[in-house]
């Protein structure tokens, strides 16, 4: 008897009846072997509930079955699932002929699925063949695990794999096989998707980056008088407290909690020169700092307290030596640290008031673009290279010289000088965002490889520079070395 006239499996397929994709189906979907470019074909699908399902989701899917759809036409499809009929067949040749003709009409892959032995099934069952007969009089064939793969591979010669408990793919199309064996043991990852947060921060963008921009600026949240779009803002956060945790959270927190901590940094620096001349009382200061000083310290006291404690420290050699040792920044060398004027502001707070301490003793030095800091001394250095930024090796036109122990000052003028001293590796005193930093170290990288800055002492004046370029052959033209022409 074959499969088109068998009442049992109307039966069972009506007592199955399922709203929801099968088991196998969404093995197929989980495992990327359907999808709306594949065909399906559903071997005695019964009411079709798969079928439906899967058009649905614009998946072209058709299905036949004995009792339900018994007209509609066998068709070769991508994919055909197989899905528990075997174990409703007890004639043991005709599951295998059952088998082969899905297996015929798959072009890609057959899975193949069946019920699977649980402990505790199969109780009150009158033994029937191979298999059961239910209490409904449909005949089950129970299958374990091993038994039903090395069955399906016994009729189909050839290799059944696992998709789920009592599910088995067989491929048909090698390279579709390799590619799902593959798939197993590769990563599933998501590419980065914009989270709410995102999407809404994109749609308020206009609002938001004002306030992004004011927050550079002072390093906190501003207070609504200090924001100009403010009303704007609260109208759609409810305040400003909740636009900025919106920008937090598509920005991260780092990039901001930095820019506060640089900001209470300027605050301590200024509170700590200020003490040079008489610190001004907190309600002498514009609403601003004030509003700074309760944002970073909570009262002004406190933030007295540690610019004095910062104050004593710059009067440390010891802590100088340590902090110009720990720099980032500028040319170390063996008694003092180099740093050109522009990165100042990024030298940690101690170097930045023991430099300010300079100029509150001295003002501003005009013509300054080294600044030397002496490490044991106590002193400072306000160094003038005219041609800094045009000339590769620009020469030191006058030097100004403060020891801040005696307050005794040094001048050097050079500008009558023929033999002054001259800069090499320019980019050692700039920060590495400054504009100019990558075509002064390219100058350098040549030099280097021409042997050119060997012997630092000989090559530290003009003169000895001079002669160490024409004992090679080179010549400096703007910021590159060049062979000398003959």
């Amino acid at each position: 008897m074959d499969l088109h006239s068998r009442p049992t499996i109307d039966r069972h397929k009506t007592a199955i009846r399922r709203y929801d994709l099968s088991l196998p189906v969404k093995c197929l979907l989980r495992d990327g072997l359907i999808g709306p470019e594949t065909s399906v074909f559903d071997y005695g699908c019964g009411h079709g509930e798969n079928v439906e399902l899967l058009n649905e989701r614009q998946i072209t899917c058709h299905g036949w079955d004995p009792a339900f759809r018994p007209d509609v036409p066998l068709v070769t499809s991508d994919v055909v699932n197989l899905g528990y009929v075997i174990n409703v067949i007890e004639d043991t040749n005709e599951r295998s002929e059952v088998l082969r003709n899905a297996w015929d009409l798959a072009r890609g892959v057959l899975t193949v699925s069946a019920q699977i032995v649980v402990s505790g099934r199969g109780s009150n069952h009158v033994e029937f063949g191979d298999g059961i007969l239910t209490s409904r009089g449909t005949f089950q064939k129970f299958f374990s695990q091993p038994e039903l793969r090395e069955y399906l591979e016994a009729v189909l010669k050839t290799d059944a794999l696992p998709a789920a408990l009592g599910v088995f793919y067989v491929f048909r199309d090698e390279s579709l096989k390799q590619q799902f064996v593959a798939s197993r043991y590769r990563r599933r990852s998501t590419g980065p998707r914009k989270r709410l947060s995102e999407i809404r921060f994109e749609a308020h963008k206009e609002l938001l980056q004002p306030l992004m921009q004011t927050m550079e600026e002072i390093g906190r949240l501003p207070a609504e008088d200090e924001f100009e779009n403010s009303a704007d803002l609260i109208r759609e956060f409810g305040s400003l407290k909740r636009a900025f945790a919106l920008i937090k959270r598509v920005t991260g927190t780092d990039d901001w909690d930095e820019i506060a901590r640089q900001r209470a940094d300027d605050i301590l620096i200024y509170l700590a020169l200020a003490r040079f001349r008489k610190r001004p009382r907190v309600s002498q200061l514009p609403l601003g700092p004030q509003r700074d000083i309760r944002t970073f310290f909570g009262a002004y006291k406190k933030a007295c307290e540690r610019a004095d404690e910062l104050l004593f420290q710059a009067g440390d050699p010891d802590a100088i030596d340590e902090a110009c040792r720990r720099s980032s920044i500028g040319k170390l060398l063996p008694n003092s640290l180099y740093v050109h004027r522009s990165a100042l502001e990024s030298l940690e707070p101690i170097l930045r008031v023991y430099e300010g301490c300079g100029r509150a003793y001295l003002g501003e030095i005009d013509g300054t673009n080294i600044i030397k800091i002496h490490r044991f001394s106590g002193k400072l250095s306000y160094l003038s290279y005219p041609d800094f930024e045009a000339n590769a090796h620009p020469a030191l036109l006058r030097s100004i010289k403060l020891n801040m122990r005696t307050q005794s000052l040094d001048c050097y003028d050079y500008e009558k000088s023929t033999n002054p001293p001259v800069l090499h590796r320019k980019e050692t005193f700039l920060e590495a965002s400054h504009p100019l930093y990558e075509k002064f170290e390219r100058l350098t990288r040549q030099e280097e490889k021409h042997g050119l800055l060997d012997d630092p002492r000989a090559i530290g004046t003009r003169n000895g520079w001079d002669q160490r370029l024409a004992s090679t052959g080179l010549e400096i033209r703007g910021h590159r070395v060049f062979r000398r022409k003959p």
